[in-house]
């Protein structure tokens, strides 16, 4: 979903966030860690290639598109040793027996907004409005806010190496972000946690502060 909504469209709505981590799903290999310099991984992500060659430079990345079936078949047919899907997709289609293994965010932070669900509405609509209010779930908007804030203030979109995560614990907001080049020769990341209320202006400002840290030629992949 574009971090700014064209005319008229307002995004306010999301549902109870699912797990965030990605899955490492392999039919040989039992973990990230066990693989063999040289190994071949399937994934069509540019930010999960970024974040394993940054640490696993002794691997190969080879592309891997398609639906879920299609990602396990290629496995099975020996085009790679692995590949990677979101867990709150398997869990959503019922196929969550199909990781070999859950990666910890602090071993590999997901993308903006991994494991949500929002609703786009007409912003002049205000009985769409009142429905949907019943339905929202105020901690996930929390914590969407603060990370669509980083991504906007990066200029960021599915097509950049950019991870980022938002976590509640009472009433402070926790923020991970981390921006990366696309051959994964440098990552950059940043921890800050502040109030609920001061998330999107936290994140605006640790995005301007990884910027300022990547200096000219980071981007030269945009």
């Amino acid at each position: 979903m574009p971090v700014e909504q064209p005319a008229g469209l307002v995004l306010d709505t999301y549902l109870p966030r699912e797990d965030v981590r990605d899955a490492f799903v392999s039919p040989t290999v039992p973990s990230l860690s066990a693989l063999e310099a040289g190994t071949l991984v399937g994934t069509s992500s540019l930010r999960r290639k970024a974040q394993l060659l940054n640490r696993r430079p002794d691997l190969t990345v080879v592309e891997f598109r398609g639906n879920v079936q299609t990602r396990l078949k290629k496995l099975e047919e020996g085009v790679a040793a692995c590949t990677f899907l979101a867990m709150a997709g398997l869990n959503r289609l019922g196929m969550s027996h199909v990781a070999t293994a859950t990666i910890e965010t602090q071993d590999m932070l997901p993308a903006v907004a991994q494991g949500a669900i929002g609703i786009e509405r007409r912003g002049d609509d205000a009985r769409a409005a009142e429905m949907l209010e019943a339905i929202h779930d105020g901690p996930t908007g929390h914590r969407l806010a603060a990370e669509r804030a980083f991504l906007a203030a990066l200029d960021g979109s599915c097509e950049t190496p950019i991870a980022g995560l938002a976590e509640l614990d009472g009433g402070t907001l926790r923020l991970r972000g981390e921006i990366l080049r696309t051959d994964g020769s440098e990552a950059l990341a940043d921890d800050q946690s502040g109030d609920i209320a001061d998330g999107p202006e936290m994140a605006r400002a640790m995005a301007q502060g990884l910027l300022d840290k990547a200096g000219d030629g980071f981007f030269d992949w945009r």
